[in-house]
């Protein structure tokens, strides 16, 4: 059978040789005449699956290594009889660890705790479920929003637009882009929700970058409706907007969910379902695990200030991509797919914690 797979999918090449013609290409490779005569595709969410791609081909699977599907033609492949995967939940870690050490890093730059300030959710699934768990961790007072989820498991514990927008502190978005159904995301963050605002809030979008509507967002953020920016997704990536980039506190290039773990987890998945749709033997998936971290031990006493937040930093510290993203702007997607992937809080063990700090780095997921 013959594979054709993004050449940015990490710790992929090797794996799937032993059954499978594999060719990798680049995005722009990712042509009709390249891939129509592939039994299955191995994308990024840079790999746009359309109908135009697909028409004429082969193609029986398309299997993306994120949890995000918005780049393939879901319509087209029930048409046409292809079958397609996600990895939900893939990246989840990754985006929570970028969340938590983001939150710290604005916390020390404006000398606030994080601690008994609200926070609201928007969106309560993989990713949210972990940023909600951090954020009590720190001591944080969670607002959850999830109509699906309170359509299925009942209103109580989850809250409407309307009270996040008048009682949080710091508001982060992890939904699903969609345009249409009952509950659409797209510009779910618009000019009604931001003239609700109450609390001058933290705003993070590390989703998807048509969640909210940039224009209104600038508005919002010149008018003095919102403080502070945290941005990792953008509309129209990779051709990012230059006044919100000078805008954000923190602006990366849609990398939150690639830390090292997260890229792993989304490679191992496609290689399951690769195997497991096409009843394939002979293939070795044990071997998809990330390098292990340079400096797999953090000493807190060679922290100072806050030896939990400096902990978090160790493992991933936005502020080193912010700046480069800063410098070259133009250069978003090289920035993405050169990344050095971090690793997550279990590939670190922490010397020399309290007690005190011990219970929280176990929980958060360290070694201690």
């Amino acid at each position: 059978m013959k594979i054709i797979a993004d050449n940015t999918v990490p710790y992929l090449k090797g794996v799937l040789e032993p059954v499978a013609d594999v060719i990798y290409l680049n995005s722009s490779e990712f042509t009709q005449e390249n891939i129509k005569n592939a039994d299955a595709l191995i994308v990024r969410s840079i790999d746009k699956c359309t109908r135009s791609l697909l028409k004429d081909s082969r193609i029986k699977l398309i299997t993306t290594a994120t949890i995000g599907f918005d780049h393939i033609d879901t319509l087209y492949c029930e048409e046409a009889g292809i079958t397609w995967m996600n990895a939900p939940g893939c990246n989840a870690a990754s985006v929570g660890q970028y969340v938590l050490s983001s939150l710290l890093t604005v916390a020390q730059r404006t000398g606030e705790s994080l601690r008994g300030k609200t926070v609201g959710i928007i969106g309560v699934g993989h990713v949210g479920s972990i940023v909600e768990r951090y954020c009590t961790l720190l001591g944080m007072r969670v607002l959850r929003n999830d109509p699906p989820r309170a359509d299925h498991e009942g209103e109580a514990g989850f809250v409407p637009l309307e009270t996040i927008a008048r009682e949080a502190d710091i508001i982060t978005l992890h939904v699903p882009l969609t345009k249409d159904g009952a509950y659409p995301t797209f510009h779910l963050a618009n000019r009604s929700f931001f003239q609700k605002l109450n609390r001058k809030p933290w705003f993070i979008n590390s989703c998807r970058g048509a969640v909210h509507d940039t224009k209104v967002l600038l508005d919002a953020k010149r008018e003095g409706q919102i403080s502070e920016l945290i941005i990792d997704c953008w509309e129209n990536e990779p051709r990012i907007d230059s006044e919100l980039l000078s805008q954000a506190t923190i602006a990366t290039p849609h990398i939150a969910g690639f830390s090292a773990d997260g890229k792993a987890n989304g490679t191992r998945t496609c290689v399951e379902n690769i195997v497991r749709f096409f009843h394939l033997e002979g293939v070795d998936i044990e071997q998809i695990i990330p390098p292990a971290p340079l400096h797999p031990i953090i000493d807190l006493d060679q922290i100072e200030g806050d030896r939990i937040a400096g902990a978090v930093s160790r493992t991933f510290n936005p502020l080193a991509i912010d700046h480069a993203l800063r410098e070259e702007p133009e250069r978003f997607e090289w920035f993405r797919a050169n990344y050095n992937h971090p690793r997550e809080f279990p590939a670190y063990t922490v010397i020399h914690a309290t007690d005190q700090e011990k219970r929280l780095l176990k929980k958060l997921g360290f070694n201690v």
